[in-house]
């Protein structure tokens, strides 16, 4: 192999080092000339590109408040011990990747997934920081908290995909638990925005004293039966049968009337939300804290994140089971203990943070691909922003979104594949940077979706549906 061959393979976009090392010993060998291997490329690089079969759901698991990538995902056991902090890497299903030690089930799994480390952005405060990631756009209030409503603008993505698959006429096209993950006020980046409310998500809410899941509209009162329900219905038929005026607003109406009844409905819902339908060992699976107590910073909410963490993921599998394409699944709030670890970050997540995380998103992934359904669904893990490399006096680590880890599982991702690097102490991303709004082409990209798609706000205004660039290289291509 010449030294131009070499020179020019390493400006040539290298999908996988896989490609590299067979060229190289394609090269060794004698086997291709420049020409050749400028042709063997093009080839690797037109496989990975080709679009696989669109996925069918999506699971997008947010950990608010900040995990922790350098004590997760993206561990620097060469760096000083101001950087590198207390927990040791631990090898996964991957030969080659390792991982921190507190996530033993997630490394089981790790042929099943990908990781981005490589992430960035440049809000520093939670608000601005959600907002980027749940939307793909920066938010158009500047990197600040929101204590007081505004009106959120840009559409989530589960809200896209529901917009973009209107025509399917979905009874739950996107739905959100288990509760707004800001309690102060709504972060705005859990709706349609100027998609309008009708792409709302479907809000799922739990009772934490029953360990149940609920959505308020689908609970009928005990003097209004099925029966009255049916008769309602077709008396308001006969109404606007009769009624000439407004045509269009009397659409409109219809529709969402058609909607509402759909839920009421429908058994499939409430089915699915129930999970006494669920074996008690799959629950076990997925982490089932009941018999710990509501106590520490957050109070009883405290207790109730403890107890249903894993139990929400569950409940997200068995909506993606019969059919929504999009679930939003919130792992904290604001207020109360969540992965905000500005102090003791390392006891925190050994001891509160990562074992049920750990449990019960490996339990998820495993259990997708047991029923069939992992290909079919892509599961995203992240928080808005990970944790600064430099360990601060009160054994914390504060806001870092200059670089930070997103894991993918499912959805046709090369199992065990890396997007990306950082730094030496995971500060800066080093190799391929990547942002929120790559993360959100990538979503639309699987769903089938072009992210130069247009969409249209209030003033029919056209947006793209994401301004960044799928990041196909962690999918394997269709065979």
């Amino acid at each position: 192999m010449t030294n131009d061959s070499v020179d020019l393979m390493e400006k040539l976009p290298v999908v996988r080092e896989l490609n590299r090392r067979r060229l190289l010993t394609w090269g060794a060998a004698g086997g291709l000339s420049l020409g050749g291997l400028w042709q063997a490329q093009l080839q690797a690089d037109q496989q990975a590109m080709r679009p696989r079969r669109a996925i069918r759901s999506c699971i997008f698991v947010f950990f608010y408040g900040g995990p922790s990538h350098l004590d997760t995902y993206d561990l620097k056991p060469e760096a000083p011990s101001t950087v590198r902090g207390e927990f040791q890497s631990i090898a996964t299903s991957v030969p080659g990747l390792r991982i921190g030690e507190h996530l033993p089930r997630m490394s089981q799994v790790m042929h099943h997934c990908a990781l981005i480390r490589s992430m960035h952005h440049s809000n520093r405060l939670h608000d601005s920081a959600s907002i980027e990631t749940h939307t793909g756009r920066q938010a158009a209030q500047g990197d600040r908290e929101e204590f007081a409503p505004i009106e959120q603008f840009f559409p989530c993505h589960g809200a896209t995909v529901s917009h973009l698959q209107r025509e399917r006429n979905l009874v739950v096209p996107h739905a959100a638990l288990p509760f707004v993950f800001h309690n102060v006020v709504d972060t705005p980046c859990q709706g349609g925005g100027f998609l309008g409310s009708a792409f709302d998500p479907f809000r799922i809410t739990v009772n934490p004293d029953k360990q149940s899941y609920a959505v308020q509209e689908l609970m009928l009162r005990d003097d209004l039966p099925a029966t009255r329900i049916q008769g309602r219905s077709e008396f308001l038929d006969r109404l606007q049968a009769v009624s000439a005026a407004n045509p269009s607003s009397k659409a409109n109406l219809t529709q969402y009337y058609d909607k509402a009844l759909r839920l009421l409905n429908s058994e499939e819902i409430r089915r699915a939300l129930d999970l006494s339908q669920e074996p008690a060992e799959v629950r076990e699976r997925y982490g089932v804290y009941g018999v710990e107590p509501a106590t520490g910073a957050g109070g009883a909410e405290g207790g109730y994140a403890r107890q249903m963490r894993g139990q929400n993921l569950l409940i997200a599998r068995r909506l993606v089971e019969i059919g929504v394409p999009f679930v939003n699944v919130y792992d904290f709030r604001q207020q109360g203990q969540n992965w905000d670890s500005h102090a003791n970050n390392f006891a925190q997540h050994k001891q509160f943070l990562l074992p049920p995380a750990d449990r019960a998103l490996a339990a998820l992934i495993q259990d997708l691909h047991e029923r069939g359904l992992l290909d079919s669904t892509l599961v995203v893990a992240t928080g808005e922003f990970g944790r600064t490399p430099k360990i601060n006096p009160n054994a914390g680590r504060d806001h870092w979104p200059d670089c930070y880890t997103v894991l993918l599982a499912g959805g046709g991702v090369q199992g065990g594949a890396i997007y990306g690097a950082s730094d030496a102490i995971g500060a800066y991303p080093a190799q391929d940077p990547a942002t929120p709004a790559d993360l959100a082409a990538t979503i639309y990209w699987r769903f089938g979706f072009d992210p130069a798609t247009h969409i249209h706000d209030r003033t029919d205004r056209p947006w793209r549906i994401a301004n960044g660039e799928p990041i196909r290289q962690l999918f394997a291509a269709q065979g």
